[in-house]
C-alpha cells in the first residue's frame, strides 16, 4: 500500500504571498497574486481533496472515508462522518486577523464549529510576531473598553518564536499570525473563525472585512495570559483530543512507518527526502496520507517530519 498524495487547493487572502513558490518550488495558480493557505488534506463540503497519484487518482478523500474506511484507515472511526482532521499551509506575509475559534460548549449556539488547532514553524523572519493571548492583568472589561477606544493592539501577548518552534491553540484562545510565517496547522475539521480585529485594513475586494465581536466575546477564554510556545515532551509536540503530532529525526536509511500498522497516519515532510516501496520520491513540504498497513518510508537523506494520528 503506496502513500496517498493530494492536490493542494490554494486560498488567495489579502494577508499571503509566494513563498510557496520560493521554498517548496511549487506552481502557484496564477502570477502575482497572494496566496495565503494551500488546504493539503481537507474533506468538507466545499472543499475537497482529490488524490493526484496512483492507483485511486481522482478519487476524492470525502469517497475514500465514506467507501474504503476500514480498509485505508483503520477500525474506531465509524462515528465520524466526515475525515476528522483539516491539514494546511499558511504563507503569511502580513499580519492575519485578531481572531477566535469558539468552544466546543459554545460553538452550537454561536452558529459556528468548535476548532482547536496547532502551529509548527516551517519557517520565520527573524524577530517575527505571533501574537497569542492576553497580557497580564488585562480583563474582559479591559479588552471590551480597548476595541471601543481602538487600543486593541495594547491587550495582546506577542511571541518571537523560531523555526522548528510550535503551539497548541485550543478553542477560546486568542490568536493571530503576525508578517513573516510559513506554518504548518494541523486542525480539526473546522471552518469557524470569528474576526476581533482587522488592522484596519481591506479584504481583496477593497472593503473592510466583516468583525464578529459578539460571538467573539463570548468564545474568547480571558483566563489565557502571557502563554508561551510548547515545550516538547521527547517527540511529541502536541497532544489533545482531537489530534497528536510527533517530530521525528531520521538519518539516511532510517524508515518510518504508522506508529499503529492498522490505523493510518499523516507525514509532513519539514524537511528531507522520503522513498515509498514502490519506487516513489516525496521531498520537503510534501504531506502524505499513509494508509493503515502501508509499507514503511525510508530516509534517502536526513530528514524531519511530522507524523500526526487520532487519538
Amino acid at each position: 500500500m503506496e502513500p496517498l498524495t493530494f492536490k493542494p487547493i490554494y486560498m488567495e487572502r489579502v494577508w499571503g504571498g509566494r513563498e510557496m513558490e520560493r521554498v517548496y518550488g511549487r506552481v502557484l495558480p496564477a502570477p502575482e497574486r497572494p496566496y495565503g493557505e494551500s488546504w493539503e488534506i481537507v474533506d468538507r463540503a466545499s472543499e475537497q481533496s482529490v488524490v493526484d497519484e496512483g492507483a485511486l487518482a481522482g478519487r476524492s478523500l470525502h469517497q475514500l472515508w465514506s467507501e474504503r474506511r476500514e480498509e485505508l484507515f483503520g477500525e474506531g472511526y465509524e462515528a465520524q462522518p466526515r475525515f476528522p482532521l483539516l491539514i494546511k499551509v499558511l504563507d503569511a506575509r502580513d499580519d492575519l486577523s485578531l481572531q477566535v475559534h469558539p468552544p466546543a460548549q459554545l460553538a452550537a449556539s454561536l452558529g459556528g464549529e468548535p476548532k482547536t488547532e496547532m502551529w509548527y514553524i516551517a519557517d520565520c523572519a527573524a524577530g517575527a510576531k505571533l501574537y497569542v493571548g492576553l497580557k497580564a492583568g488585562v480583563t474582559r472589561e479591559d479588552f471590551q473598553r480597548a476595541i471601543g477606544e481602538g487600543s486593541l493592539a495594547d491587550c495582546i501577548h506577542a511571541l518571537t518564536p523560531r523555526p522548528g518552534d510550535s503551539i497548541l491553540i485550543e478553542s477560546g484562545r486568542l490568536h493571530a499570525i503576525g508578517a513573516g510565517f510559513l506554518i504548518h496547522e494541523i486542525q480539526q475539521n473546522s471552518d469557524t473563525t470569528y474576526r476581533v480585529f482587522d488592522w484596519n485594513r481591506c479584504g481583496l475586494d477593497g472593503k473592510p472585512r466583516q468583525l464578529h465581536l459578539p460571538e467573539s466575546l463570548a468564545s474568547i477564554d480571558f483566563n489565557d495570559h502571557q502563554p508561551t510556545m510548547d515545550v516538547p515532551q521527547g517527540e511529541t509536540l502536541a497532544t489533545c483530543r482531537y489530534f497528536k503530532t510527533m517530530r521525528k529525526m531520521l538519518a539516511p536509511g532510517d524508515s518510518i512507518a504508522n506508529p499503529q500498522a492498522a490505523r493510518f497516519s499523516i507525514v509532513v515532510l519539514v524537511d528531507g527526502v522520503l522513498v515509498s516501496a514502490g519506487g516513489r520520491r516525496f521531498t520537503k513540504g510534501q504531506f502524505l496520507l499513509l494508509p493503515r498497513k502501508a509499507s514503511p518510508l525510508l530516509a534517502q537523506q536526513s530528514a524531519c517530519i511530522l507524523q500526526v494520528t487520532l487519538p
